[in-house]
């Protein structure tokens, strides 16, 4: 499984920006993928998690400001970033993982990764 994250950048604080995360069909539409991100210094944490169907987990620091969403026809995960804080810096890295929805969160490990986006709030 390939994937290529984009739209990392600098944005104010209370701010916006939107990741993106290009993959394949199969991957997009029948996998769990999730949204992790690293900050130096600090264990990855997990995001944001969309099963199969379209469950959406998120880790509560982010609730409520950031969106996960994914387009099957585009073979695209998005993470819409809004409201953000100096404390979202970080590297930002898409995964997937073939798991059941019931399995799909923010807390365990995945199969594959992207190579990574940086994203500044400062």
């Amino acid at each position: 499984v390939q994937l290529v994250e984009s739209g990392g950048g600098s944005a104010q604080p209370g701010g916006s920006l939107r990741l993106s995360c290009a993959a394949d069909t199969y991957t997009v539409s029948t996998y769990c993928m999730a949204w992790f991100r690293q900050a130096p210094g600090k264990q990855r944490e997990g995001v944001a998690a969309i099963a199969r169907r379209g469950g959406e987990t998120y880790v509560g620091s982010v609730a409520g400001r950031f969106t996960i969403s994914k387009d099957n026809a585009d073979k695209t995960l998005y993470l819409q970033m809004n409201s953000l804080r100096p404390e979202d810096t970080a590297m930002y890295y898409c995964a997937a993982d073939p798991r059941p929805s019931w399995l799909c969160s923010t807390t365990s490990d995945y199969g594959s990764w992207g190579q990574g986006t940086q994203v500044t709030v400062s």
